[in-house]
C-alpha cells in the first residue's frame, strides 16, 4: 500500500519537475536575442536616409550607433548640397544674372558714343522785325568715327534740318559746335563733324544683315529732351526688311527699316539701335504714334546708311540719278482736273511742275502730263518713281517713260543725269 503511494509521490515530482523545464524552455524560446552589429549598421543607414528624427528616437542609443547615424546624415545633407549647387553653376539664374551683366556692360561702353543734338535756328520778333538765334529742337547722335583731327556722327536729317547752329552734348557733359558736312532727306541722315579730341569713344558698326527677329537689341537716346539723356531702352527686332512711306522735305520716300518694340520717343531720333555684340545695328527714326498702338518703332539699318554716310563725308552729298520734275498721286488730284484722261488710267504720277534745264524737258516732257511705267514697270505712286529711280538705276542710264497727255499715250526716252548738277 505504502508502495504504492510513494510510487505515485515520485510521478507526481516528476511531473511537476517536467512542467518547470518546460515553463524555462518556452521562456527562453521567446526572450529577445541581442541585435547584432551587422543588423544595427543597416538600421542606421537605413534610417539616416529616411530621415534623422526617426534615426535619434528608433535606434539603440549607444555612442557606436549615434556616430553611424550622425556620419549617415551628414553624408547625405553633402550630397544633397553638392547637387543643389551643381544645379545652380549650371542653370537658368546664373545665365540670367550673366546675361543681365552682359547688358549692363554693353551699355556702360555704348553710352559714351551716344551724344544729344540741339537744332538752334533763326527765328523772327514780329514785334520788333528782329530775329534770334532759339533753340528749335533736340535729338541724339551717334560717334562712329574718327579721321585726323575730326570725329563724325551719324544723326537724323529731321533733326538738324534747317538748323543755322549745332551743338553737341558729349557723355561726360562737355558742349561743343558742330558742322554739318551734308544730309540726305529722302533717306533720313545726316553727318556732323567735331573736333577729334571728342572722339575717343567710337561706337563700332555692326551689320543689320545677320539680324533676325526675335533677337534682343537696345535703343540708347535722349527721348524728350537732354534732361533725359542716354536713357536705355530694351526689346526684340520684331521684323527685318520693312518698307515704309514717310513724308520728307523732299517728298513722299519709301524707307527700308528694322522695327523693333524698344521704346522710342521724340528725342531719340538718331539715336542708336545695338545688337547683342554691342555693335550699331540701326539709327533710331521714327514710331508709329496712335491712339491704340505701342510698340511699333523703326530704324535705318546699317547695311542701308553706312554707305550714305561715308559718301556724305566724302562727297559732302549723296549723288542720285535725276529728271527733273516735281509729281504728286494721281489718286491726290480730282478727275474733273483731267477730263480726257481714259478711264481705264487709275494710277500714276502727275508732273506738277519741271525744271526747264533737265533732261525731262529735254525729252518734252510737259507740266499736266501722266507717267504710268519707267522702263516697263508699273508706277503708282511718286514712291514708286523713287524708288525705282534710286534702288535700279544710275547717273548715265537711258530710260524709257510711258505717258498720258490728255488722251494719247506716249513713250519718252532720256538719259539720266545727276542731282549734283542742280546745286
Amino acid at each position: 500500500m505504502f508502495e504504492n503511494n510513494n510510487n505515485q509521490n515520485e510521478e507526481i515530482v516528476n511531473i511537476e519537475e517536467n512542467e518547470i523545464e518546460e515553463k524555462a524552455r518556452v521562456q527562453r524560446a521567446e526572450k529577445p536575442k541581442k541585435p547584432s552589429r551587422g543588423r544595427g549598421f543597416l538600421s542606421t543607414v537605413g534610417a539616416g536616409v529616411i530621415g534623422s528624427v526617426l534615426t535619434l528616437t528608433v535606434l539603440p542609443q549607444t555612442d557606436y550607433y549615434q556616430n553611424l547615424a550622425q556620419n549617415s546624415i551628414q553624408e547625405t545633407a553633402g550630397v544633397t548640397q553638392q547637387a543643389e549647387t551643381s544645379a545652380a553653376s549650371s542653370g537658368i539664374k546664373a545665365a540670367n544674372v550673366s546675361a543681365v551683366s552682359d547688358v549692363a556692360n554693353i551699355v556702360e561702353d555704348a553710352s559714351k558714343a551716344i551724344v544729344g543734338i540741339v537744332n538752334y535756328q533763326q527765328q523772327s520778333n514780329r514785334y520788333t522785325g528782329t530775329s534770334q538765334e532759339a533753340q528749335a529742337g533736340t535729338g541724339s547722335g551717334v560717334l562712329f568715327k574718327k579721321e585726323g583731327d575730326s570725329a563724325y556722327i551719324i544723326t537724323n536729317n529731321h533733326v538738324i534740318e534747317n538748323a543755322s547752329n549745332i551743338e553737341v552734348s558729349l557723355y561726360n557733359g562737355q558742349k561743343t559746335k558742330a558742322e554739318l558736312i551734308g544730309a540726305d532727306p529722302l533717306t533720313d541722315l545726316a553727318v556732323l563733324k567735331i573736333d577729334g579730341e571728342y572722339g575717343d569713344n567710337l561706337l563700332e558698326i555692326g551689320d543689320s544683315g545677320a539680324l533676325r527677329a526675335g533677337e534682343q537689341v537696345i535703343a540708347i537716346g535722349n527721348p524728350l529732351g537732354l534732361d533725359l539723356s542716354r536713357t536705355v531702352t530694351q526689346g526684340i527686332v520684331s521684323a527685318v526688311d520693312r518698307t515704309i512711306s514717310v513724308p520728307t522735305s523732299a517728298g513722299e520716300s519709301e524707307l527700308n527699316v528694322i522695327q523693333t518694340d524698344a521704346a522710342i520717343n521724340p528725342g531719340n531720333s538718331g539715336g542708336a539701335l545695338i545688337n547683342s555684340n554691342g555693335e550699331l545695328v540701326g539709327i533710331n527714326s521714327l514710331k508709329i504714334s496712335t491712339s491704340g498702338v505701342e510698340g511699333l518703332g523703326f530704324a535705318i539699318p546699317s547695311k542701308d546708311f553706312l554707305p550714305i554716310v561715308n559718301e556724305i563725308i566724302e562727297t559732302g552729298k549723296v549723288e542720285r540719278p535725276y529728271i527733273g520734275i516735281g509729281m504728286t498721286s494721281l489718286a491726290d488730284v480730282p478727275r474733273n482736273y483731267l477730263p480726257d484722261l481714259p478711264n481705264e488710267v487709275t494710277a500714276g504720277v502727275i508732273v506738277a511742275n519741271l525744271d526747264e534745264t533737265s533732261a525731262a524737258a529735254k525729252a518734252g516732257i510737259k507740266a499736266g502730263d501722266v507717267i504710268t511705267e519707267l522702263n516697263g514697270q508699273a508706277v503708282e505712286t511718286p514712291a514708286d518713281l523713287r524708288r525705282l529711280l534710286y534702288s535700279d538705276l544710275k547717273v548715265g542710264d537711258e530710260i524709257g517713260l510711258t505717258i498720258y497727255r490728255g488722251a494719247e499715250q506716249m513713250n519718252v526716252t532720256l538719259t539720266l543725269t545727276s542731282n549734283a548738277m542742280i546745286n
